[in-house]
């Protein structure tokens, strides 16, 4: 091989190696771009509230109970002319059962319920001579009612716990004796009962109204009225009405 033929394969690898070298040094100078992160992407509508789900419950509680109507107001007018000597007194008694709240949406609920109540009202008799006083004689007829009442109450919510509710409420009769006692001087001296069941009718229907309110532990404090829509008289003799305050204590799970 000749000298300028050996010159030119030389001349021709090192244009070679230049223009690797620049290929490979235009490679490593080349800027590179990485994308930019992605941005969280907010929506302007917020979920709705979760609406609870149906909740059951225990309650029980106090009544006060009464008669009302013209019955009762023509033995109270007759009362009169006993200077006091008849007098009627309102009837304490319990109250317990179950519940279950409905809700309907946000803020309402309806909450049907099955509850043993005792009703009921009292006379009192004593003797009308000042003179005689001392004895404390007295003469008590209390109508000791029992029923099986079912609201169905629909409830509102003025805050998370307040709430007004009122309904319908049917009560079933169970059991209805008067009682009469006698005594004096702090002796019971006569005390007999008589069943009158049969008497009274059977279902009695009341409109009920009130408020309470519910904690967030599941316990709640409530208060309530019975106003009774039925003639208690089975045979139309007296007309007579059902007339209850309730106070209560629930728990919701």
């Amino acid at each position: 091989m000749n000298s300028k033929a050996l010159f030119g394969r030389l001349a021709a690898a090192a244009l070679l190696v230049s223009a690797s070298f620049s290929v490979a040094q235009a490679q490593v100078r080349r800027p590179t771009y990485s994308p930019a992160p992605a941005r969280p992407v907010y929506s302007a509508v917020r979920p709705a509230p979760a609406t609870p789900g149906i909740k059951f419950g225990v309650r029980a509680g106090v009544n006060v109970s009464d008669w009302s109507g013209d019955a009762v107001q023509s033995v109270m007018d007759l009362a009169g002319y006993t200077n006091g000597a008849v007098t009627k007194e309102m009837k304490p008694g319990v109250h317990a059962g179950l519940y279950a709240t409905i809700p309907l949406g946000p803020g309402f609920a309806i909450e049907p319920g099955v509850s043993y109540s005792e009703k009921g009202a009292k006379l009192v008799g004593t003797l009308p001579w000042e003179k005689f006083d001392f004895l404390n004689a007295r003469v008590t007829a209390t109508s000791r009612m029992a029923y099986i009442d079912v609201p169905v109450l629909f409830k509102g919510y003025l805050t998370p716990g307040f709430y007004l509710f009122a309904g319908p409420q049917a009560s079933f009769l169970v059991s209805n004796k008067v009682r009469v006692e006698a005594g004096a001087l702090g002796f019971s001296a006569f005390k007999t009962d008589f069943d009158v069941k049969n008497q009274f009718r059977p279902v009695d229907f009341a409109a009920v109204g009130g408020l309470g309110y519910q904690f967030d532990s599941g316990f709640g404090l409530s208060a309530g009225y019975d106003f009774g829509l039925s003639s208690l008289d089975k045979n139309n003799r007296f007309d007579a009405q059902n007339r209850v305050i309730k106070a209560s204590l629930n728990y919701s799970f």
